[in-house]
């Protein structure tokens, strides 16, 4: 399943910890042929480059958008702006995010390398999964 709207809204955590994402309402289950290119959905902020584009969404569409969430998380910026929707939507197609280091020099670099390599403008070069990106995770904590 592609949930396609992962942003800070849609993500709750318990008093226990455990996290929960809601709001299946734009979600798809994932087949051989994604979302309808040409179709743009999500929340602009949050959004993948191939959303953005119009192209085929899969799960590493969400782990961009949790790239996202976890650098405004970490930053307290969202990392792509602009005063309209255009210049947002065209800096997470064309431009880089300052990097997360910049912005908080206190972090960990293993962590600012996890949050840009899911924050990666190719999809290739992305966590393929959320299992991999969990291990990274897991191995910061880790260590």
């Amino acid at each position: 399943m592609v949930h396609r709207d992962i942003k800070p809204a849609n993500i709750q955590i318990s008093s226990t910890g455990h996290v929960t994402v809601t709001d299946f309402g734009i979600a798809r289950v994932v087949d051989l042929s994604g979302t309808q290119v040409g179709t743009i959905v999500g929340t602009p902020n949050y959004m993948s480059p191939e959303q953005v584009n119009g192209e085929t969404t899969d799960g590493r569409t969400d782990l961009f958008s949790l790239g996202v969430v976890l650098y405004e998380l970490l930053t307290g910026v969202k990392p792509f702006q602009g005063e309209v929707l255009t210049v947002v939507m065209n800096n997470i197609v064309k431009n880089a995010p300052i990097p997360v280091l910049e912005r908080n020099p206190s972090l960990p670099a293993e962590l600012a390398a996890v949050v840009g390599k899911a924050m990666s403008k190719k999809r290739e070069e992305r966590y393929q999964s959320g299992r991999e990106m969990a291990g990274s995770l897991e191995a910061f904590m880790n260590s």
